[in-house]
């Protein structure tokens, strides 16, 4: 069969289940692709082909009896390099771990694996996943495919770029403030953040805390939810996680579902968006409204949503990066020391009002879903820009007191904890990506998938990728 690597995941998943190809013919288009191209977007600085092809091959010969949802029959995928792949360097895009090779996978890994996933490779990520640009000092800068010029955006940066050009059918990533999403809408792609605790994570620092969750990225609607079919489940390491719906999320998906009632913010009411991009979301928004569906514009939800992340994250990063910034500090880039003396700097009382203050967004946010089915709002409040760039530092005049301040459209919906999806929606005059969020009430995925399928058949932008690189 030509062309293996324009198939989509489902597609692919079908003609190995068939045996109409095997996992070992995709193995090989994958990394002919990834010989191809990656030379040019630097997406996959990490390959594993030979334990890939010897992966495929056993996967061929050992399809269980008693197939598990989400079973992936030697499908390649790309794991992000926040997440250990045993006896694969983990460099977590810092050079404080470049040498480092885990002697064990996450349990993230392990159970993509016991699902016939085929690891092919690892894929760029910034260092420790900060700051939503995928640079670092150990493989450099991962550029977009839509014009290498521009950034592909981050942390999850490399799966999105992979995706995007083919080299992979799906790819993981990880969601703190917009990690899954900003590079989904920078590439026109989908990311998907879960309800913490769908996918199952290894041990951590923290095991209860709810702000940062990994999650699949895809092509499309449904390929997305072939991985989080693949990926959900419970787990004894991560005690928050949790099973599933009993309803596949690829059923749901393929059962696309018109939204009745659609709550639309622009600018969730606490951000300055680019122009362009809000008319190409408004665009987006109309053929929604012509197809059936109503959308009402409604006023914010998220007062001191900036103030309260802003506080919530610095903290996190303290208690996870205490140690390193303590042996490490000269390794680390400036943005990350900075944030983690931020939370070392923060007294009780700013913690507890920044707690306070997500547990009211969080009730307002219960309150949109009793009027709505979905929230919607542009991903990003810019196109991609300049990849020399570390951060946006201003968007029309208005500059951003922090590095993370431009990802305020994302992280403001991480403190609903509710699942939200960014699926792509348009492109700008100059051929760059946006994407649209969609977010859900609280363990919904079901319905957002369907409900995202439904606006990706009405947008049409569904066969746009994989594309080549765009030089």
């Amino acid at each position: 069969m030509d062309n293996l690597t324009n198939l989509t995941a489902i597609d692919a998943v079908k003609y190995l289940q068939k045996r109409e190809i095997s996992a070992t013919d995709l193995v090989y288009a994958s990394i002919n692709r990834i010989s191809e191209v990656d030379k040019i977007v630097n997406a996959l600085p990490t390959v594993i082909f030979d334990k890939a092809i010897e992966d495929a091959r056993y996967i061929t010969d050992n399809v269980p009896k008693d197939i598990p949802r989400g079973y992936l029959y030697g499908l390649p995928i790309a794991i992000k390099d926040l997440t250990d792949v045993k006896g694969v360097i983990s460099t977590k895009g810092s050079t404080i771990y470049k040498d480092y090779i885990p002697q064990k996978s996450d349990v993230l890994v392990e159970n993509l694996e016991s699902k016939g996933g085929v690891i092919i490779a690892k894929s760029n990520t910034p260092e420790f996943g900060a700051g939503s640009n995928t640079f670092n000092d150990v493989f450099g800068k991962t550029l977009n495919p839509w014009d290498i010029s521009k950034t592909c955006g981050g942390s999850s940066g490399g799966s999105a770029v992979a995706l995007a050009t083919g080299q992979v059918w799906l790819a993981t990533g990880s969601d703190l403030g917009g990690s899954l999403r900003i590079p989904a809408s920078f590439c026109s792609v989908v990311g998907l953040r879960p309800t913490a605790g769908l996918v199952a994570h290894g041990p951590r620092i923290l095991p209860f805390s709810n702000l940062a969750v990994e999650g699949p990225m895809g092509r499309n609607v449904m390929d997305l939810s072939l991985l989080l079919d693949a990926q959900s489940g419970i787990n004894i390491n991560d005690p928050i996680s949790m099973y599933g719906n009993s309803i596949s999320y690829v059923d749901s998906a393929s059962m696309p579902i018109r939204p009745s009632k659609i709550a639309y913010s622009p600018d969730l009411g606490i951000a300055k968006v680019d122009s362009e991009v809000l008319e190409i979301c408004s665009k987006a928004l109309s053929k929604f409204e012509s197809a059936g569906s109503k959308i009402e514009l409604i006023d914010s939800y998220f007062d001191k949503a900036e103030d309260t992340f802003q506080v919530l994250r610095a903290a996190y990063f303290a208690m996870n990066m205490d140690n390193i910034l303590k042996n490490h500090r000269e390794e680390l880039k400036k943005e990350i020391v900075w944030n983690i003396e931020k939370g070392l700097d923060l007294t009780s009382e700013q913690i507890f009002d920044a707690e306070i203050n997500r547990g009211k967004i969080v009730f307002n946010t219960s309150k949109i879903f009793e009027q709505y089915d979905l929230l919607v709002c542009p991903t990003v409040l810019t196109p991609p820009f300049d990849v020399n760039l570390r951060y946006l530092e201003e968007i029309d005049g208005i500059k951003f007191d922090t590095y993370i301040g431009w990802l305020i459209l994302t992280f403001a919906l991480t403190l609903t904890g509710c699942p939200v999806i960014s699926i792509p929606c348009g492109f700008t005059e100059s051929g760059l990506p946006v994407g649209l969020q969609v977010m859900a009430p609280w363990s919904q995925e079901n319905f957002l998938l369907s409900t995202s399928a439904y606006f990706e058949s009405i947008l049409e932008l569904r066969n746009k990728v994989p594309i080549l690189p765009v030089e």
